[in-house]
Parts: structure tokens; C-alpha cells; sequence
């Protein structure tokens, strides 16, 4: 049984959504439970990025220290750190479509936004999720790629300057069997020289989705395959994030479908050196939960997954795969989406929760919840709607990623 959804609020989803690796994250720092989020305004305003002090046990919980304005329109969409973390940038939907931020702290050490400068993107188009590798490159989505109707691009940067090297493209047109197409979610295995990309839906909300993955050499960009990740050729599901498990995890990619609902998983196979058929490891219908999107891993090896619809986080444990232990079920708002991990002054260790998916109606609380991680109990909630006039795009930390792993 796969969800229900309106027609209307079907194509009324354009480009959800959320790289890397932590080990920058210094809780010494003044700021830890201070914050950057992009946000739209719903005033007409310049959209932008903000700090914002998320710590429920502070005086000033909730309160928006410092804005920097991009433009009306822009919608700024994910902020990463680069691979060391001491770059910040933004993708956006609108405007240049990727910027660079330059941050710096006032006078009582507090985290300050000082402005940001466009990158050339080519001409590709509708910025989406970012990858840094340890090689001096960094790779982008853009699900709108040059304009076409089956359209979507990868593009290749320079991280010390920020110049494209190559723009990646592989039309459905040329080749069904393996293509890119409305390209979103990114995940990179450099030990394995391989990338992976979602296929999610087409940025003007009515000419297609996709329901595949497309795994790529990640130096030669030659296409590897591209894997059906529905129940059938003809189930729209629109995968929206991969995650290709590195490291001290066991090799598997894990990818979200926004309208499927579910999560699937795929092994790396050693002898094709590539992974094998993407199977359904989590059905979200069974429980009542739909528009999966975000997956992010804890310090402690625990898998976040977050669901929209109504506004869930599930907290996997991942020492049991191929199959996902369920430990926890968090109440967030409707629209969860992004989340950040940090400790309350008083040590509480917290989840943080972006809740808005896009200003699409019902999941769009425009609020954050803080949960507490180990009790399930929401701490505080920021109404950035009713407070500010502000809908909430991502979250990022202010002091490095706010994640051990992202995508």
C-alpha cells in the first residue's frame, strides 16, 4: 500500500532538502548551541541565512542574533562546511544557485554573518546538495541542469577557488539504462572511488520524477548503473537522499523515497565493485509515515531518519545490517526535515529539528523542535513562523557540521 497523495500536492514538491563527515565539531567553543539556517521569508522579503540560538536552557532561546539578507527570491536551500570546515557555503533553488558565506563573531564571540559571494555556476541551474573530497574537488547537484524537460547536471569544483571544472551529463534521452536526471541527493565512498546520485523530480513540478540511483567512477565520471529504487518501473517514488555507508560501517548505500516513503538499501558488492539491486529494508505505509527525507548518523553510530509526514524521527540502529532495528520513535513537527546534534548547558544531549519541507501545505510548521535524545521529550520549540515571519530551509553549526555523517 504505498500513500495517498493529492495531485496538487504531489507536483507541489519541488527539490526537497540535504557530506560530510565531523570531526571538526569543538564543544568548547562559546557558540555550540548557536546556529545557521537558511530560511524564505513569507513577508516578500529578502530570503537569506541567520544565527540563531537554539539551547532551550538559555535566556535567550530562540533569538536570531545576526541576518544576512541574499535577495528576494533566492531561496537558499543547504549549508555545508567544505572539508575542513572553515568554509561555509549555501545552495540555493533561485539566484546564483551556490554562494560562499563569510562569517566572523562580534564583540562577545558570538557567530556573526558578514556576506556572501555568488559562484559561477555554469549553466547549471536549481542548487541542490553539496559533497567535498579530500582531494581538492567538490561536487554539486543541480536538478534543474541546463533547462530541459528530462534534464539534471553534476557539477565539478575546484574547492581552493571555486571555479567549475566539469559539468556532468548523462540524458535519459541517450541512454535509458543509465542516466542522470533531476539529480538531488549526493554520497561519496573516495575509498571506493564511487558516487552515488538520486533521481528526484523535475524543478517546474509538473514535467516528471524519477525513481532511480545512478552510481558513478568518481574520477573518470564514466556511469556505473543506475538502479530502479520503487516497487515498479511505474511507481514515481522520487528518491531524495543516498548515503553510501564509509568507513568503519559496513558497506551499504541507504536511500530515502520522498513519495514512496521508505527506505532501501543496497551491498556493495567486492567483485563487481559496484553494489547490487536496491531492496525495501523500511516501509513507512506500515506505520502510518510518508515523505521520508533526511539520514544522518550520530556519534554513537545511530541512524536519524527523518519523516515529514506527520513529523517523525526515527532512530535506527545500524549494527544489524542489511536490516534497520528500530529504537526510537521522536514527535516532531509536520515538515521534519534537517537535523543538528548538540548538548544543552546542562549536558542534555539534543537533537535539533527543522520542520518545513518548502512551504508545501500541512508540512510546513516552520518551526524547530529540541528533543531530548535519550528521553524523547521536546525540550523547546522556536515558531519562526509566528515569531519572525520566516520559514526554515536547513540547519548547519556554527562551530563545524552539527553530524558525525550526513550524506
Amino acid at each position: 500500500m504505498k500513500i495517498k497523495l493529492n495531485t496538487v500536492l504531489l507536483f507541489a514538491v519541488l527539490l526537497i532538502f540535504t557530506n560530510c563527515e565531523n570531526d571538526n565539531h569543538n564543544p568548547n567553543l562559546p557558540h555550540d548551541s548557536s546556529f545557521y539556517i537558511d530560511y524564505r521569508s513569507l513577508n516578500g522579503l529578502p530570503d537569506g541565512i541567520a544565527v540563531i540560538e537554539l539551547d532551550p536552557e538559555a535566556p535567550n532561546f530562540g533569538h536570531i542574533s545576526s541576518r544576512l539578507e541574499l535577495g528576494v527570491g533566492v531561496l537558499p536551500h543547504h549549508l555545508y562546511y567544505n572539508q575542513n570546515a572553515n568554509k561555509l557555503f549555501t545552495t540555493a533553488l533561485g539566484g546564483s544557485y551556490l554562494y560562499e558565506v563569510k562569517t566572523g563573531e562580534d564583540k562577545n564571540g558570538q557567530p556573526k554573518l558578514l556576506g556572501a559571494t555568488p559562484i559561477d555556476t555554469g549553466e547549471n541551474t536549481v542548487g541542490e546538495n553539496l559533497f567535498f573530497t579530500n582531494d581538492g574537488r567538490y561536487f554539486m547537484t543541480f536538478m534543474g541542469g541546463a533547462g530541459g524537460p528530462r534534464d539534471g547536471s553534476i557539477g565539478v569544483f575546484n574547492a581552493s577557488n571555486n571555479q567549475l571544472i566539469k559539468t556532468i551529463k548523462a540524458p535519459i534521452q541517450a541512454n535509458p539504462n543509465k542516466f542522470i536526471m533531476y539529480p538531488h541527493g549526493i554520497s561519496i565512498n573516495e575509498e571506493k572511488g564511487l558516487m552515488m546520485v538520486t533521481s528526484t523530480i523535475h524543478p517546474d513540478l509538473t514535467t516528471g520524477m524519477g525513481n532511480t540511483c545512478t552510481l558513478l567512477d568518481l574520477n573518470t565520471y564514466e556511469l556505473k548503473e543506475t538502479y530502479q529504487v520503487a516497487d515498479s518501473p511505474t511507481d514515481m517514488s522520487a528518491p531524495v537522499e543516498v548515503l553510501l555507508l564509509r568507513g568503519k560501517f559496513p558497506q551499504y548505500a541507504l536511500a530515502t523515497t520522498m513519495l514512496g516513503g521508505d527506505i532501501w538499501i543496497a551491498p556493495y558488492n567486492a567483485s563487481t565493485k559496484k553494489y547490487d539491486a536496491f531492496t525495501k529494508v523500511f516501509d513507512g505505509s506500515t506505520q502510518g509515515l510518508g515523505w521520508t527525507l533526511e539520514m544522518y548518523i550520530d556519534d554513537t553510530n545511530k541512524l536519524y531518519v527523518s519523516f515529514a509526514d506527520p513529523g517523525k524521527v526515527l532512530v535506527f540502529d545500524l549494527s544489524y545490517l542489511p536490516q534497520l532495528k528500530l529504537l526510537k520513535t521522536f514527535n516532531a513537527d509536520k515538515g521534519a526535515h534537517h537535523m543538528a546534534f548538540f548538548k544543552t548547558k546542562s549536558g542534555k544531549e539534543v537533537v535539533a529539528v527543522q520542520n518545513n519541507l518548502l512551504n508545501i501545505p500541512n508540512l510546513n510548521s516552520g518551526t524547530i523542535n529540541v528533543i531530548d535524545i535519550n528521553t524523547g521529550k521536546t525540550l523547546g520549540t522556536v515558531d519562526l513562523r509566528a515569531r519572525y515571519g520566516i520559514l526554515p530551509e536547513s540547519i548547519e553549526g556554527t562551530n563545524g557540521p552539527s553530524n558525525y555523517m550526513h550524506h
